[in-house]
């Protein structure tokens, strides 16, 4: 009986301990990374993990324009959580001009450590 005792204690802290280093992966986004397209009214982010709303986002970025130079430019988007707790949404207030855009994530599930990535993708 102390021998099945100690292998559940065992068992369980090794179960407790894999959960609590679950990070939220980018499994997929709309539009695609390296898409090339129309313009998106919104962009979805898909996660592997429930997001904590309040401590993920992203940013929105302009990172080039056809025929002019310039410095990456932050465009207006509203951030928001989907119906799916796995979901983000990136919402451009203005309809997005041709270029290049990047979006630049922050993600933080339960386990409160954040992770941050990007996508990047053109509207023609």
């Amino acid at each position: 009986m102390r021998t099945l005792t100690i292998t559940l204690v065992l068992a369980s802290g090794l179960l407790l301990s894999t959960l609590a280093q679950a990070h939220p992966k980018l499994l997929s986004s709309t539009p695609a990374e390296g898409t090339d397209g129309a313009a998106p009214g919104k962009i979805e982010l898909h996660f592997s993990e429930n997001l904590l709303a309040r401590f993920s986002g992203a940013k929105l970025v302009m990172t080039e324009m056809p025929g002019m130079a310039h410095s990456p430019m932050p465009m207006k988007a509203r951030i928001s959580a989907g119906s799916d707790p796995k979901t983000m949404l990136v919402t451009p207030l203005d309809p997005l001009p041709a270029g290049t855009y990047k979006v630049e994530w922050r993600a933080v599930s339960s386990d409160t450590h954040p992770i941050t990535g990007n996508v990047t993708f053109k509207v023609q």
